[in-house]
């Protein structure tokens, strides 16, 4: 049966009756909007010794279950994260519907990035357990309606609530482990959530294509997140802890802190910007007034959320969606766009490598996901490399430092790629990349949790969590556009006689009889294009390298508090 686990976590003021109601808010801001040194950190040691000592009851065979059952959601949301790279030809060929395309990856992101931070204000306010097991229930509800989907539109639906429901899984799992684990061995569990990650990430392409082309049908590829998680589901109810964050407040008085206008403008000016990007010359052009409407809609309510968020419009500090603290304190901000940029590096390649391969080498889905084992390989390597490094020195610039290099090394390779260019040229790009992606992707998740004290941890990890899959979502989104565009202009010079919907067709895999159908000379031309529209999305993955050098210089050289290490994320 499961234990019960309370954090000593200090009670609001506005709840506990105190006649000074907002000392311990000054306080918080002070810290929190100052830069934070070694002195003030160590201000924050005795809440923090507090875990150390025994942070969980269980331990064992049962505590190895609950360990094994986490990891496994977090392997389910990154396999879902690329899944749909390989099987969106089969999904084609079965609902004739090209036009909302797009839709299948941009949903899953949307409804991800856009709710990482309401999970994460529900993981500081509401018993972490059940609000796991709640996530994991909306997850598997979404793969149930993609599996069965009758038509694109409910395979739409079923994506985004995969992404809602994964979002807040995947943030249980790292809240969990960041409260059940003492500081020294934290790293270890953490880090195991990036081999966990990338372990699922590189199998998604793998996993949809052989689903995809085997008599099981790239429904399959869904069905096995209901088949795992049933697999689980009794250590899910039976062993994990209770983990209450506010023991003895109300529930009614839980629910009166949610910032309820916050997530509202937060989520309508996430999807309105990334609908803008993904669809905006592909679908429409971008001077389409619905294109430019949503760009103007995103910008509206995204001035409106923070302002909301600043002057606290129906809300408080402490139960404002978004920790605007965090804007003050420039570490943190340096680690958020660290992190994005981790995120760009990751899945700029997994996206387009394998379609490299489909069209120039003529690969398989089966076979292009395998091409991505020199990047993935090395990454979770280096990932759990840095874990280790990183907890054992303390010292956590030179890694993003070192990393973003090897990024823009990888990415300057990569954007030279052509018809001509040796496989093992692409190889070598894809194992230096994947060696400065690993070194620094996961990082931030244990410094950000040093540099906040330990109620914030739940707020912590979902503002990283917030850059990793929001960065990846813009940046996909991007490379997306950008790629898609430019193939559709090129080809469509090539081919006049042929309708901008077939070559868009063409360029997905959904219409490989009209490339087949092409003379020696004239297909060549259409592969280089192809390939020089693939070049052009790297940018994002260079662009990627850049930042995160640039940022790394202006990180602190001191060590971490507690030198606890790297964590795991996305």
């Amino acid at each position: 049966m499961s234990t019960t686990t309370t954090l000593a976590v200090p009670t609001p003021p506005e709840l506990s009756g105190s006649v000074t109601p907002r000392s311990d808010t000054s306080e918080k801001k002070e810290v929190l909007s100052k830069p934070l040194n070694v002195a003030d950190l160590s201000e924050l040691e005795p809440s923090r010794n507090a875990t150390d000592a025994s942070p969980r009851d269980i331990h064992g065979l049962k505590w190895a279950l609950v360990v094994m059952s986490i990891f496994s959601c977090v392997f389910l949301f990154a396999l879902d994260n690329t899944i749909v790279a390989d099987v969106q030809p089969a999904i084609i060929d079965d609902f004739h519907d090209l036009a909302k395309l797009p839709w299948l990856s941009v949903a899953f992101l949307l409804g991800a990035a856009s709710t990482l931070l309401v999970w994460s204000k529900g993981y500081g306010l509401f018993n972490c357990k059940w609000l796991y097991i709640g996530t994991t229930a909306i997850f598997e509800v979404g793969s149930a309606v993609c599996g069965a989907a009758p038509n694109m539109d409910s395979l739409i639906v079923g994506r985004a609530i995969c992404g809602l429901g994964g979002a807040g899984m995947y943030l249980g799992v790292m809240t969990i482990l960041s409260i059940l684990t003492t500081p020294t061995e934290r790293p270890m569990y953490l880090g195991g959530t990036g081999l966990i990650w990338g372990t699922g990430t590189v199998l998604g392409p793998i996993i949809g294509g052989a689903f995809a082309d085997s008599s099981a049908t790239w429904r399959w590829a869904f069905y096995i997140n209901l088949c795992i998680g049933a697999l689980f589901a009794p250590v899910f109810f039976l062993m994990i802890p209770s983990i209450d964050p506010r023991p003895g407040v109300p529930i009614r008085a839980r629910l009166a802190e949610i910032d309820w206008l916050g997530p509202i403008l937060f989520v309508g000016g996430y999807v309105s910007g990334i609908m803008a990007i993904a669809f905006g010359g592909a679908l429409y052009a971008w001077s389409d007034s619905r294109i430019i409407g949503m760009f103007v809609c995103s910008g509206v309510l995204f001035i409106l959320f923070f302002l909301q968020q600043g002057y606290q419009v129906f809300t408080s500090y402490m139960g404002r969606t978004f920790p605007m603290q965090y804007l003050k304190n420039k570490e943190m901000m340096l680690l958020f766009v660290e992190t994005a940029a981790a995120g760009t590096s990751s899945f700029v390649p997994i996206y387009f490598i394998p379609l490299y391969f489909q069209f120039v080498k003529g690969d398989g889905a089966l076979e292009a996901g395998v091409r991505l084992l020199p990047f993935i390989v090395p990454m979770v390597v280096f990932n759990l490399v840095n874990g280790v490094g990183m907890s054992a020195l303390g010292y956590y610039m030179p890694w993003y430092l070192g990393g973003g290099i090897l990024v823009i090394v990888g990415g300057v390779l990569l954007q030279i790629v052509d018809l001509s260019t040796n496989v093992a040229q692409i190889y070598g790009a894809l194992v230096v990349g994947g060696i400065g992606t690993g070194v620094f992707s996961q990082a931030s998740f244990s410094v950000a949790q040093s540099l906040v004290a330990v109620e914030e941890i739940p707020m912590a990890v979902g503002f990283i969590t917030c850059a990793q899959v929001g960065g990846s979502a813009i940046a996909l989104s991007i490379a997306n556009t950008v790629f898609l565009n430019r193939a559709t202009v090129q080809i469509t010079n090539l081919l006049p006689d042929v309708s901008r919907d077939e070559v868009q067709a063409m360029i997905s895999g959904a219409n490989s009889r009209l490339l087949d159908s092409l003379g020696e000379a004239v297909r060549t031309d259409v592969l280089a294009a192809i390939v020089d529209s693939i070049s052009d999305a790297f940018v994002l993955d260079l662009t990627a390298g850049c930042v995160a050098v640039l940022l790394a210089l202006f990180l602190r050289r001191t060590k971490m508090v507690h030198q606890a290490g790297a964590g795991g994320g996305m």
